[in-house]
């Protein structure tokens, strides 16, 4: 790779994540705002039906791709349009078969998880979302091969939106578990409209066995790791939803939602920019090191103070926040969640860069390794714990992390506790500082003193020590 062409690529790492970032930091504060929202108007229960429901959605998600999506991301050289046809073709075919299944047993599902009418609504709504969703992928995929997220970010502002801005008019309503369905709607059918505007692809069907033989060698891998993770996440959740009380679920889903903020804020940002940037820097090593380095080090930056944040700020919220001290039996799980999604911002980057580099057995290994141990220990510590148990088993697993590190070290070289300790340290001193303020305090001005005191302290450290590191790409930001 010409030194140019680096240059280009590294420019749009930098303005793909920041990108990516300032769209999911807004459509965090979008959720943020419209879950506290929901969640003083909505029951832990009707939470429960929903984050049950979007489960087996997801589950039924995994099945409408085999891994050919992320086979025309992971290429080096630019797709045809039979390969496109190809994936966009057998896509649809995949998920129209799921749908139209899944419409006719839509009762029978509802009838095990003892689901109402409303709940029976929100499952068929969500499955004509999901439909919708999946006529998005090819344009989707032409923007990522560019490293284009600037306008890959605007469909998911508007489908973030529109999703809230329904489910809490028909929540004020009083139209309950319907509000999502509806919102779930609206969701998918502004997602299709703006995509296609953003990204324009002629619809083609056909399918290419050539195409297709091409890209199932690295497809059908990686959609194994997909069913991995849907095995061990989602099918959880349902098997969950059977053997606890939907308010419990409740608790669960918003214990692992607050805790994981700051993955889905930076960590999601960082692995969808790096995937196809990884990939194209696959034959250079050294640089491929480096780009690790330094999506690594952005990482630690913004992920360390955000999750401390969120556990030193958590409970003094829930007893200053009128009707929300209804969450606090979801406190424990939160914790636990929250030191657990710390060992996910470095281990799921590295199965990221391994797959780019198109080592995807390996990692197919690993999410093995952690399914069976997810399988094991959520049920016995459900059994010991209650509901607890689902995130002291997060915690528990969390420490098995460190073998994407090792594995990762074998193919590329580069450092990491080099670059990530001055994160680490500065995060401390911001706890150590602004924690005995909230011990004894009940009141919204303190906490909210106190809070920007926290991130105050934390933004001298960054500019006084790690000035240096952050000062070339600068630039690149506001560019």
């Amino acid at each position: 790779m010409e030194e140019a062409e680096v240059l280009a690529v590294k420019d749009k790492i930098v303005r793909g994540v920041f990108a990516l970032t300032t769209r999911t930091f807004i459509l965090q504060i979008i959720a943020f705002i419209s879950t506290f929202i929901l969640t003083i108007l909505l029951s832990p229960s009707i939470f429960g039906v929903f984050f049950l429901v979007s489960a087996v959605i997801s589950f039924l998600a995994y099945f409408s791709d085999i891994g050919l999506a992320a086979a025309l991301i992971q290429k080096s050289s630019e797709p045809r349009n039979d390969e496109l046809a190809t994936v966009f073709t057998i896509q649809q075919i995949l998920v129209g078969t799921i749908v139209v299944i899944f419409v006719f047993l839509s009762p029978i599902i509802a009838g095990f998880f003892n689901l109402n009418n409303d709940g029976l609504f929100l499952l068929q709504a969500l499955l004509v979302s999901f439909f919708l969703s999946s006529l998005k992928t090819i344009p989707s995929i032409l923007l990522e091969r560019k490293l284009e997220f600037k306008l890959l970010i605007v469909p998911q502002i508007l489908e973030t939106l529109s999703f809230y801005l329904v489910a809490i008019i028909l929540a004020l309503n009083g139209k309950g578990i319907a509000s999502f369905a509806w919102a779930a709607i609206a969701r998918g059918v502004i997602g299709v409209i703006s995509i296609y505007v953003i990204s324009p692809w002629r619809i083609s069907i056909g399918i290419s066995f050539q195409a297709f033989r091409e890209l199932i060698t690295f497809g059908l891998p990686f959609q194994a790791n997909s069913i991995l993770a849907l095995i061990k996440d989602d099918l959880m959740t349902i098997f969950l939803g059977k053997i606890l009380p939907l308010s419990q679920v409740g608790y669960i889903g918003w214990a692992k939602k607050w805790a994981e903020v700051p993955l889905r804020l930076i960590m999601d940002s960082v692995i969808r920019v790096t995937f196809p940037a990884y990939a194209r820097l696959q034959k250079d090593q050294k640089i491929l090191g480096r780009a690790i380095e330094k999506s690594l080090f952005f990482l630690a930056l913004l992920t360390f103070p955000a999750t401390a944040l969120l556990i030193i700020f958590i409970k003094p919220f829930i007893f200053i926040i009128p009707k929300y001290i209804k969450w606090e039996p979801a406190l424990s799980s939160f914790y636990f969640f929250a030191v657990a999604s710390l060992a996910a911002v470095f281990s799921s980057p590295l199965v990221n860069a391994l797959n780019a580099i198109g080592k995807i057995r390996i990692t197919l290994v690993l999410m093995i390794m952690w399914t069976v141990l997810t399988w094991f220990l959520v049920p016995f510590f459900v059994l010991i714990r209650g509901f607890n148990g689902v995130a002291f088993a997060a915690f528990i697993i969390s420490f098995t992390s460190f073998l994407p590190l090792i594995v990762m070290k074998h193919y590329v070289k580069f450092q990491i506790i080099k670059l990530t300790y001055k994160p680490f340290i500065a995060t401390l001193v911001m706890i150590l500082f602004t924690y005995p303020f909230l011990i004894y305090s009940q009141s919204f001005t303190i906490v909210i003193i106190t809070f920007i005191l926290a991130v105050s302290i934390y933004a001298f450290f960054i500019y006084f020590w790690m000035r240096r590191e952050l000062t070339p790409y600068i630039p690149r930001f506001i560019r």
